[in-house]
């Protein structure tokens, strides 16, 4: 792929990607006090929040428990792994900002930083 055919395949999801987030504001602007728009912008973006928090807890993988005599040690490296307490936090910390602040841009950047802040330091 050339310069050019990334920079215009760049430039081309850029505008779909605007485009789709635009539209709905360019064609719904007047409806704007309408009983249904209303209630989805009440509820909506803390629905996008659980489900977000849902998907990135279903992706976690739990200790393999298939040997009974390890339980607790297989828990307790489990806790320190990427994919144990450092996203349990991060997702416990997005959780309680959306219903302390209820700013979706907020809670995700809290909750990404903490993740990756995780990550880097190895689990502290």
């Amino acid at each position: 792929m050339t310069t050019l055919q990334a920079l215009l395949l760049i430039a081309v999801s850029a505008g779909a990607t605007f485009a789709t987030r635009a539209l709905p504001f360019v064609f719904l602007s007047r409806h704007s006090a309408h009983p249904l728009i209303l209630h989805m912008g009440r509820y909506l973006p803390a629905i996008v929040m659980v489900v977000l928090i849902i998907v990135s807890l279903s992706a976690m993988q739990l200790p393999d428990m298939s040997e009974s005599a390890h339980h607790i040690s297989a828990w307790q490296s489990w806790l320190v792994s990427a994919e144990g307490a450092g996203m349990l936090v991060a997702a416990l910390c997005v959780a309680g900002l959306h219903l302390w602040r209820r700013n979706a841009l907020l809670s995700i950047a809290v909750g990404t930083g903490l993740y990756m802040a995780w990550l880097q330091l190895g689990g502290v």
